[in-house]
């Protein structure tokens, strides 16, 4: 709901310092269009000249399903420009040897995120059925969409041991219904604490991104607290 350069300024005042770009968000802030595959070089540019200015990483972008070969390896290119460590999607089944191959060529790995249902990657098999025999195409576990599917995250944590390169942080109202509202992480069905656990039990290293799908035009209180709870849970696992 807010242009990329104001979403900047909230991160600052959330305290975060790492973030995962969403495509299709207006720029803001002295640039035209949107970010996206086809941002110029000079658009680029100031892009990552204001996220040094915030001192914040770009460090993953999604969800997105690139149409073909031409697209993939416009989002690898865009996510090597701009320094990040994977690149969360969903891609098209026949595609996945290809955009295994991308990811080691370019050395940024796909983590598949997980939609509700009817999305074929609703459940961690589908997820591992395209991990199978790729080595560079990981998961990212979110654990909300997975309740909404009624699942128990932390089932699903353990099934993709070893698999896992990001997270979205997401909590929901109603467990193992697919159009459940979000709401503020720790205030729903997921148990955060158990998930975290989890986590810790695999030794994740990765990034764990807050999603706060709900509260669009005032959401930055929320995003804080979920911060601070998971700080606080984090200081518990020590």
């Amino acid at each position: 709901m807010f242009s990329f350069s104001d979403a900047l300024d909230k991160v600052d005042s959330s305290g975060i310092k790492n973030i995962e770009a969403f495509i299709g968000q207006n720029l803001g802030g002295g640039m035209s269009g949107k970010y996206g595959l086809d941002m110029s070089a000079e658009t680029i540019t100031k892009l990552k000249a204001l996220l040094n200015k915030h001192g914040v990483q770009a460090v993953a972008m999604g969800v997105i399903v690139p149409k073909n070969k031409a697209e993939w390896i416009k989002t690898f290119e865009l996510a090597k420009n701009l320094g990040m460590s994977y690149i969360t999607a969903e891609p098209i089944k026949n595609q996945w040897d290809m955009v295994d191959s991308l990811a080691g060529v370019y050395g940024i790995p796909v983590a598949i995120h997980d939609h509700p249902k009817p999305n074929m990657y609703w459940s961690p098999d589908s997820v591992l059925a395209a991990i199978q025999g790729h080595a560079h195409i990981g998961s990212c576990a979110d654990v909300g969409h997975w309740a909404r599917n009624g699942l128990n995250p932390v089932d699903c944590l353990k099934k993709l041991e070893g698999h896992i390169i990001g997270v979205h942080l997401k909590d929901i109202v109603e467990f193992n219904n697919p159009k459940a509202n979000d709401t503020v992480v720790s205030k729903g069905v997921v148990d955060f604490p158990a998930v975290l656990a989890e986590l810790k039990r695999q030794n994740f290293k990765g990034m764990l991104s807050i999603e706060h799908e709900s509260n669009w035009y005032h959401n930055l209180p929320d995003v804080i607290f979920t911060k601070n709870y998971y700080d606080s849970l984090i200081q518990k696992l020590q």
